[in-house]
């Protein structure tokens, strides 16, 4: 499969290659841009959370370690001694980065159902759901927001599928197969439960007609055609 570093790079450059795109539409806002972009990236990395030894699932459980840590010493600094707040600092850091990561590398295995396109589904639907009913974000970079993540994951299980490929004779590798799936009969009742969760999270998901009808309106594409190119470029090519 594709390591850490071009799992990074080209979803960076997917992603970045997209949002450009409908930014210059203008479909999406300067932050919405970077948010894209960011999003398409983390997208890139996260199948591989499944990956005991993954550079994201370090780099992940770190994060949320610090997090955690921290909202423990805001939640309960005023009733804790200075002594006392360090010590729960510690404590929670250590939790989560220890005890809750060697649970979750216990229960998952890597290519495993997490590893999969319908697992992806969920985070994009997810994340759609949470920008446009908690963040409170406009319809359309719910969507995008969404999509962006799902279209980053899709590029890494394209890129280990492909890396599944020996193009010196042209034979398939024993890990061909194992990235992009839909469904894996050792987990048939994960994979019921991963479909049901799709189904809930696309009825309650934002009306997606009015999002639709924005990306088919020709208007905002036909900004694309203006300034394409440089000025010295089109005045060359005429």
């Amino acid at each position: 499969m594709a390591n850490f570093n071009t799992h990074l790079n080209v979803a960076f450059m997917a992603s970045g290659v997209a949002s450009l795109t409908v930014y210059k539409a203008g479909l999406i806002d300067d932050s919405g841009f970077l948010m894209c972009v960011m999003l398409g990236t983390v997208g890139g990395l996260l199948p591989d959370l499944d990956s005991d030894n993954s550079t994201p699932i370090k780099l992940g459980f770190n994060l949320i370690s610090f997090v955690f840590a921290f909202a423990l010493v805001m939640h309960w600094r005023s009733e804790l001694s200075l002594l006392s707040l360090m010590v729960l600092w510690l404590a929670g850091y250590a939790f989560m980065r220890y005890v809750v990561f060697y649970i979750f590398t216990n229960l998952t295995v890597h290519r495993g159902v997490i590893h999969s396109v319908p697992y992806m589904m969920i985070l994009g639907l997810g994340l759609t759901c949470l920008s446009y009913y908690v963040l409170q974000a406009s319809l359309s970079a719910s969507w995008f927001y969404g999509l962006f993540l799902f279209t980053g994951a899709m590029v890494h299980l394209l890129l280990d599928e492909l890396y599944s490929v020996n193009l010196s004779n042209m034979k398939m590798k024993r890990s061909s197969g194992t990235a992009m799936k839909f469904y894996q009969q050792k987990d048939k009742w994960w994979y019921l439960l991963l479909y049901v969760l799709i189904a809930l999270l696309i009825y309650f998901a934002p009306p997606v007609t009015e999002f639709w009808q924005q990306l088919r309106n020709p208007e905002p594409w036909a900004q694309l055609k203006v300034g394409i190119l440089p000025a010295i470029l089109e005045d060359y090519l005429r």
